[in-house]
């Protein structure tokens, strides 16, 4: 199963250095979840050949701009461009007032279904789940309430040896259940065992997204044990105190939280604008963490 990101923003607060504010998109089984929605969102939907319309769910952090100023662009040019189909967001409750005072004052009268999930910042819970993945939020502390969301896929039924399958011609009853691991027998008795047409599916994995927060460790239960973590790292270390007091981590900080989280991979991103170069950060977090990454624009991380 697809189970791929692709980073639109890395940027933090302003787009600066060919870098945007941020937004992500998850492709799930070829289903989209934008995560959070900056400024430019649809110029780098664009660029990376991604097709607006096929965005199902959309799930923004918090209502800092850098995360959500895109959206309103976004919706607008779904209504244009004709979208019939529901689309589902996933944010605090005063986003819903945010977007409905814009259309009113520009009389855009949207003409798909916009359906809301209000998140609580204070509780994590689940907030979707369908047959491929389940969704649950992340309670970070930023400045403003602020929630990450982790994606984790469900246990898949076990994989056909096809070529076996195929040459005894099996009913197609038998095949749902040598794929959920049962044995079949047919009419005259004979027993066919599952783990002699099947092999085992793929682990689920999970990937985690943290939008802004400081480093605090309470949300290290919530991202136990993911396989990809992405973790804001608006500064390198020796701005700790700024990070503090903006509410931010470090790029070292990120690393730590990975090793505590036992994370198989980390991507760092919500770069602060006084960082032209960002090699630096990287060789930070991989002093404490070897398997980090940057996520910038155009990258797309196989999770």
């Amino acid at each position: 199963m697809r189970f791929d990101v692709t980073i639109l923003g890395s940027s933090s607060a302003t787009p600066i250095f060919n870098r945007y504010p941020s937004a992500q998109l998850l492709n799930i089984n070829e289903r989209y979840f934008l995560i959070d929605c900056g400024e430019g969102t649809q110029l780098q939907l664009l660029r990376n050949g991604i097709k607006a319309q096929r965005i199902e769910h959309i799930f923004i952090s918090h209502l800092h701009g850098d995360h959500y100023l895109g959206l309103v662009g976004l919706l607008s040019s779904m209504h244009l461009n004709g979208r019939k189909k529901p689309l589902f967001i996933y944010a605090p409750a005063e986003l819903k007032e945010i977007l409905e005072v814009q259309f009113k004052y520009s009389q855009t009268d949207i003409r798909y279904p916009i359906e809301y999930y209000f998140t609580n910042s204070e509780v994590p819970e689940k907030i979707f789940e369908n047959q491929d993945v389940v969704v649950e939020t992340i309670i970070l502390e930023h400045r403003i309430p602020c929630t990450g969301f982790k994606f984790t896929q469900k246990k898949r039924l076990r994989k056909l040896l096809k070529e076996k399958v195929e040459a005894l011609d099996l009913p197609l009853p038998a095949i749902h259940l040598l794929k959920r691991g049962m044995d079949f027998t047919d009419m005259d008795g004979k027993v066919y065992r599952s783990e002699d047409f099947t092999t085992d599916p793929d682990e689920p994995r999970a990937y985690a997204y943290c939008s802004d927060t400081i480093c605090n460790w309470k949300y290290l239960d919530s991202i136990q044990g993911v396989d990809t973590l992405y973790h804001e790292s608006t500064f390198m270390h020796d701005m700790i105190e700024r990070a503090q007091e903006t509410f931010h981590t470090t790029a070292l900080q990120a690393a730590e939280i990975a090793v505590k989280a036992n994370a198989k991979q980390l991507l760092l991103g919500h770069f602060s604008a006084r960082y032209r170069e960002l090699e630096p950060l990287l060789l930070e977090a991989q002093t404490v963490f070897p398997n980090s990454k940057l996520a910038i624009e155009g990258t797309v991380f196989q999770l």
